[in-house]
């Protein structure tokens, strides 16, 4: 059984090989030949949470423990705590033991990457990102390589949004904090990557693509209801975000008006705007990252 550390797991996980894997898993799954039941959730001490995540197909099988925290922030720990077992589904032995947190962030970007280019017409310019943690980290990397080139981004503790902003420019961005998301201006793109139980950027934000990908139960929403009802809606799963999209479910969306991602995977950007991408995470973009890891040797 092999062990890699987070450095060695995001070499094995590059964005444009990591969506493309991703796609595939999703077709896999629409088609019965990979399999995600619905991930348990339960609650631990000071406000934390447990998921634990389990995926297969007709090769390979993972588990993936997850542990968010929001007290660590106190700390001075990150936020979320994870690690992702893949094992032979056919015998059982255990093959590789990857860093879950970044398997995480590198997974939840790739597959906003996707989203992105199937559903905007053209590449991305301009973007505001809410959120300074390491999702928001991952999703600079990730759309830097569709052509991105300034970025604009808030956060609710100033010092870390000037950090993420010098990270944007070593990365070649064009990058300046705003003091509120309205700030921003018009763009063409706008993530969510935040833990905010309340909605995090307005409702107006013209004809922007905003993929939200930072609430994961019920009781979270980054983007506020009348934007999710004035928008054409697709969830990485339907499964998943039926559960567990805040946004979604406090907003009472008409689930007959959400597109699952894997359906428009072939129709590329057909869909009317104002457009919205919900992810909640699910165990099959786990699987996908640990195809892809083992598929470079070990």
């Amino acid at each position: 059984m092999k062990f890699w550390n987070a450095e060695e797991t995001a070499r094995r996980l590059p964005y444009g090989p990591l969506a493309e894997e991703l796609a595939k898993t999703l077709r896999d799954a629409a088609a019965g030949r990979a399999h995600a039941p619905q991930r348990h959730v339960h609650q631990l001490p000071q406000e934390g949470t447990l998921l634990l995540m389990p995926a297969w197909d007709d090769t390979l099988g993972v588990v993936k423990r997850v542990g968010v925290h929001p007290a660590n922030a106190a700390r001075g720990l990150p936020l979320v705590r994870a690690e992702v077992v893949a094992f032979d589904a056919a015998s059982g032995e255990p093959l590789a033991l990857l860093d879950g947190e970044a398997v995480t962030a590198r997974r939840t970007a790739a597959l906003s990457r996707l989203a992105v280019e199937r559903l905007l017409q053209a590449p991305p310019r301009r973007m505001l990102l809410v959120g300074a943690g390491r999702q928001a980290r991952a999703h600079l990397e990730a759309l830097l390589e569709l052509g991105l080139e300034q970025v604009f981004l808030h956060n609710r503790t100033l010092s870390r949004a000037a950090e993420l902003a010098r990270f944007a420019r070593s990365l070649g961005l064009r990058a300046q904090t705003v003091p509120a998301p309205e700030a921003a201006g018009e763009v063409d793109l706008v993530v969510t990557a935040t833990a905010s139980p309340t909605p995090v950027v307005p409702a107006d934000l013209g004809d922007a693509l905003v993929v939200a990908v930072g609430a994961f139960t019920p009781e979270m929403a980054e983007v506020p209801p009348e934007r999710v009802r004035a928008s054409t809606v697709v969830v990485d799963t339907l499964e998943g975000a039926r559960a567990e999209a805040g946004d979604l479910l406090q907003a009472d969306v008409d689930w007959s008006r959400v597109h699952a991602l894997v359906d428009v995977l072939e129709r590329g950007p057909e869909l009317a705007p104002p457009l919205l991408f919900k992810s909640v995470g699910s165990a099959l973009f786990d699987l996908a990252a640990a195809r892809l890891a083992l598929a470079q040797g070990m």
